[in-house]
């Protein structure tokens, strides 16, 4: 099969992002059946137009993504259920994009659903699982937890490179000014540099304002051809260039301070034949502030060490060089427990000019990284370059 006109042949077609951060009289489905009627209203399309369903959540189980077809009463030509951890959906976008340019389907809807918050779930500060994976007998009987990996990570990149928490902190106040001008955001009160190292320190160096938020919420992502989407409802949103890949510690012969970001990131691209500059925001996965400055680096934004004055002085800000998550992102917007498919949809509605007071002028070219498991363990990447329809 050529691949010529691979992913170029694919389009987003609609978006939608659950409005609600605490849903306590919700399940993960109900959250994701919304989400799948506004993504598909936003189309102009219907149920009936499904014949390609992705979808992953914190608590699916193996027979999740069959379990979703039957409560959206939905039969699909094609099903992925692959969990990858928070960039799942961003992988699911390529994923229906492959399979609609193999004719596998034609128009394929990403789902997630979450109830995080409202069942007070330990996301970052929980246990390890105690799985039977050959590694967890390494780890788990210490007590580590996901925060103390990203904490750890951070020390190395400071002891490497003297980041400081006050560049760390930059990055938490940037995230929540964006969140002031999203009315959707959870948390909206400006904050200063101060308020960052003067909250309680959960990790060292890590503190509070540098973890994301827990919330509930959901998203829907609808990818179709470009060329019925350009026939639809909205503006389609092109898919440019796409990448995947894992990292980890292999026989402990790896650079812990790169993360999957800088395969994946590469590989869409130069799949998307642009260069950095050519870039106009950046929606790159914020569970904490370290993943932030790792993932600019890894994917090439700056040189290794040089995140922390990348990020500093407005650096990632609206008006900026290169506006990061104008959301609010995972620090301060929303922050379900996989953040993965609000990447997306925030891109895409910045490539569509509907953001308001947040809109990036002129954007054209947006990139999308998605982050699951834990940097300087292993993980997972997924990165995306999506286009504005000019």
């Amino acid at each position: 099969m050529s691949t010529a006109d691979f992913p170029n042949s694919a389009a987003i077609a609609g978006v939608y992002e659950h409005p609600s951060r605490f849903s306590p009289d919700k399940t993960e489905f109900q959250i994701m059946a919304e989400c799948a009627k506004g993504a598909l209203d936003d189309a102009g399309l219907t149920r009936d137009d499904v014949d390609g369903l992705f979808g992953a959540s914190m608590s699916m189980g193996m027979m999740g993504i069959v379990d979703l077809a039957e409560y959206l009463d939905v039969r699909p030509d094609y099903l992925d259920g692959t969990n990858i951890g928070g960039s799942s959906f961003v992988s699911h976008v390529t994923h229906a994009a492959a399979a609609i340019h193999a004719g596998l389907c034609s128009t394929a809807l990403v789902l997630y659903g979450s109830t995080a918050a409202s069942n007070a779930m330990a996301i970052g500060t929980g246990g390890t699982d105690g799985s039977k994976n050959p590694d967890s007998a390494f780890s788990a009987p210490y007590g580590m937890t996901t925060v103390g990996s990203y904490a750890m990570y951070a020390n190395l990149h400071m002891s490497k490179y003297g980041t400081s928490s006050e560049q760390l902190a930059e990055i938490a106040v940037t995230m929540r000014r964006h969140a002031g001008l999203n009315p959707l955001a959870k948390m909206r009160t400006p904050i200063t540099v101060d308020d960052v190292l003067e909250s309680r320190l959960i990790s060292r160096p890590l503190h509070l304002l540098d973890c994301c938020i827990i919330s509930d919420g959901g998203g829907a992502v609808v990818v179709t051809s470009l060329e019925r989407a350009k026939d639809l409802r909205t503006k389609p949103v092109h898919l440019l260039g796409c990448g995947e890949a894992v990292q980890h510690q292999g026989v402990g012969d790896s650079d812990l301070l790169t993360i999957a970001a800088k395969q994946s990131g590469q590989t869409a691209m130069e799949m998307a034949g642009i260069k950095h500059s050519d870039v106009d925001l950046a929606m790159v996965y914020d569970s904490f502030t370290i993943t932030v400055l790792a993932t600019l680096e890894n994917l090439g934004f700056c040189e290794p060490g040089e995140g922390g004055d990348f990020v500093s002085n407005g650096g990632i800000g609206l008006g900026g060089p290169l506006p990061v998550n104008p959301d609010g992102g995972g620090l301060s917007s929303n922050h379900p427990g996989m953040r993965g498919i609000f990447l997306v949809i925030e891109a895409a509605k910045q490539l569509r000019g509907e953001c308001g007071d947040r809109q990036v002028a002129g954007a054209e070219i947006a990139i999308a990284h998605g982050t699951g498991g834990t940097i300087g363990d292993k993980h997972s990447g997924a990165t995306l370059v999506l286009g504005a329809d000019r």
